[in-house]
């Protein structure tokens, strides 16, 4: 879909509204740019871009496709594509939509290709065409506009991302185990994200060399690129930030899980002492609770029943108690020996080497 097609000369836009895309490549020949611009364009359509303007056809095949890196390549023509990656942060999803702008500059047009609803470029157009000393300068400087616009949208995402790793940072620091998930796919957006920004540094340094831009363009192009030196060096420092916060997490998940596993330990050591406990009166209650005939002739006085009944539940829970006593004293470990250390003068002996050394 086009969204606007207009011819620059002289510093100014020469029609209300967008022109056809035929008379805007018959006016290429009339001198000054014309800026044409398409939103996710179909084959069809990118079909007659390419007849009208003379678009090598492996340029048109790079448009149509989704690139991870920014990239510029030359064709034999003279015509450049310049691909760049744009970047919006959705605060209703707390994730960062990414889009792609491809670029087919020559001397007297400009086609800009937008995939993705990150790359709106109508700001971009209206700010130069309310500065046509640089509008004089030719088609490149729109884009130095459309590089403008896209670098100074990184700065927002580079703060929410700040925002969103300040939250998990003081959580995994609290001792508080953060979601994981939640942190790995952070990492993820800032390495995509970088992927989008440190490559556009080759980009923009070769619009710098001598020849590849007007003179009057240069401290734009400096400008632009020492905003973009700034974005990636913080998406670099987030990115190795948030590799040690998802390794701290790590490291109090592995925390927490010991204090579980030690209070299972606990559980499971009172569990089998009171195991421990009722397996010998378990025995005892069983080998009496037998119908022998001996038993119950000789058990029928309370003298017997506290005797028998009673000691015999008494005297195992006893020697069960002095064993585990003598266990636990055996297997303590040896307590470690401490040397004393003097508090008085030293030895006449060891004061008087010293002397010795010092005199000699």
């Amino acid at each position: 879909m086009i969204v606007d097609c207009a011819h620059y000369l002289d510093g100014r836009r020469q029609h209300e509204g967008p022109i056809p895309l035929e008379q805007a490549a018959a006016r290429c020949a009339q001198g000054g740019f014309v800026w044409l611009g398409l939103f996710e364009p179909g084959p069809e359509e990118l079909a007659e871009v390419r007849a009208s303007f003379g678009l090598h056809e492996l340029a048109v095949e790079d448009a149509q496709a989704f690139h991870l890196r920014p990239k510029a390549e030359q064709y034999e023509d003279g015509t450049e594509l310049i691909i760049l990656r744009t970047a919006r942060y959705d605060d209703g999803s707390e994730e960062v939509d990414t889009g792609e702008i491809s670029i087919f500059l020559a001397e007297h047009f400009v086609i800009a290709v937008r995939q993705g609803i990150a790359s709106e470029l109508a700001g971009a157009r209206s700010r130069l065409e309310q500065r046509p000393e640089l509008l004089r300068t030719g088609s490149a400087s729109t884009l130095w506009a459309i590089l403008d616009q896209v670098v100074d949208s990184y700065a927002p995402v580079v703060a929410e991302l700040e925002r969103d790793i300040e939250q998990i940072e003081a959580t995994v620091f609290s001792g508080t185990v953060a979601p994981t998930e939640r942190i790995y796919f952070l990492r993820r957006e800032a390495t995509d994200f970088y992927r989008a920004v440190h490559p556009l540094l080759a980009v923009l340094t070769r619009r710098l060399q001598p020849g590849k831009s007007p003179p009057a363009l240069l401290p734009y192009f400096r400008d632009v690129h020492d905003h973009l030196l700034l974005v990636n060096e913080e998406v670099a420092a987030q990115r190795d930030l948030l590799a040690t916060v998802l390794e701290a997490n790590i490291a109090v998940i592995s925390v927490e899980q010991n204090r579980i596993n030690l209070r299972q330990t606990a559980t499971m050591e009172r569990l089998t002492i009171l195991a421990s406990v009722f397996l010998p009166l378990s025995f005892v209650v069983g080998f009496f609770g037998q119908n022998f005939a001996w038993l119950v002739r000789n058990i029928n006085s309370f003298t017997a029943f506290l005797t028998l009944g009673i000691g015999g539940l008494l005297l195992p829970c006893l020697l069960l108690f002095l064993w585990l006593r003598r266990r636990r004293g055996h297997t303590a470990p040896p307590a470690p020996e401490v040397t004393a250390v003097p508090t008085g003068p030293p030895p006449a002996s060891a004061r008087g080497g010293r002397a010795e050394r010092h005199t000699g």
